[in-house]
């Protein structure tokens, strides 16, 4: 019954080692291969440069957010763009996730919200930027 329960427990903390190494290397990867303009109606590029100089996060999380429904709207309804790949399900997974440890951090950990909201808008940066490198996208504009 031990050895069941101990090797449940290393197995749960190594998928979740797993996960968060799996994402922080998606966007790093996607970070450096983004080159092209974002479209200057999404605030995320904004919202990092404001992070470390804003006293109330709050806004810049609502912001976050209605980014982050427009991106995945345009991806579910795209023409062209296909299913999702898995790496836009985990990363997609990871904001889920980022967003809940924002609401935990929010007023005990300020600077881990802040790492939060960071990371969340990483996160919308590479899934616009895949949606922007849809080859459907750009043929019927």
């Amino acid at each position: 019954m031990l050895a069941g329960v101990l090797i449940s427990s290393v197995s749960f903390v190594l998928l979740c080692y797993w996960f968060r190494y799996s994402c922080l290397l998606l966007l790093r990867n996607r970070s450096e291969q983004a080159a092209g303009p974002v479209d200057g109606r999404f605030s995320f590029v904004e919202i990092r440069g404001r992070l470390e100089s804003a006293s109330d996060l709050d806004p810049l999380r609502r912001s976050l957010e209605r980014d982050y429904r427009i991106v995945t709207y345009l991806l579910h309804h795209a023409a062209g763009l296909g299913t999702q790949s898995l790496e836009d399900r985990l990363l997609r997974l990871d904001y889920k996730l980022m967003r809940g440890w924002y609401a935990l951090t929010r007023t005990a950990a300020p600077q881990q919200a802040r790492r939060a909201l960071s990371e969340m808008a990483s996160v919308v940066a590479c899934l616009a930027q895949r949606m922007s490198s849809a080859p459907s996208i750009h043929s019927q504009s």
